[in-house]
Parts: C-alpha cells; sequence; structure tokens
C-alpha cells in the first residue's frame, strides 16, 4: 500500500508499506494491505510506519486526520 504523511510545512513521509499503526482519538489502532476504507482523527502520539523493504520509521505528531481507501493512506498531521 501506498503511504503519504504530510505536515503544513513539508512532506515527511512517502512509499510502499506493509504496516501504519497510528494514534487514533478512540485508540491505537494499525492499517494493512486491502483494509477497508476508513476516515479518522488522530491523537497526540507516534505514527509507526513499517516499509516495504522492512525499514521500520517512527514519526512524532500533535494531532491530525488519515484517509485510506484502496491501498493509499494519506496522513495530515501536525507537528509538535
Amino acid at each position: 500500500m501506498f503511504v503519504e504523511i504530510v505536515t503544513p510545512d513539508k512532506k515527511i513521509f512517502s512509499g510502499e508499506a506493509t504496516l501504519a499503526q497510528l494514534p487514533g482519538s478512540n485508540g491505537s489502532f494499525e492499517i494493512m494491505n486491502n483494509h477497508a476504507p476508513i476516515i479518522s482523527t488522530l491523537n497526540r502520539g507516534k505514527v509507526r510506519i513499517i516499509a516495504a523493504d522492512g525499514k521500520e520509521y517512527s514519526f512524532d505528531i500533535a494531532g491530525g486526520v488519515i484517509e485510506s481507501a484502496e491501498n493509499k493512506i494519506i496522513i495530515l498531521a501536525e507537528t509538535k
């Protein structure tokens, strides 16, 4: 799946991934390939991405919104 994380200042991640772990407003959740479409607000916390090549990335956010559909995830995040 394709993941893109965008802040008001810049794009901080863009690439293929196998897992996205997110700090949702109602609790932490994960998205993997072929996940059902979802739109959710995000709380302060860590966004964890496992890239398709196995590398792990972690980003601290102060909140935001996620939209996922058809194996494409867009995260609009506020940074601390």
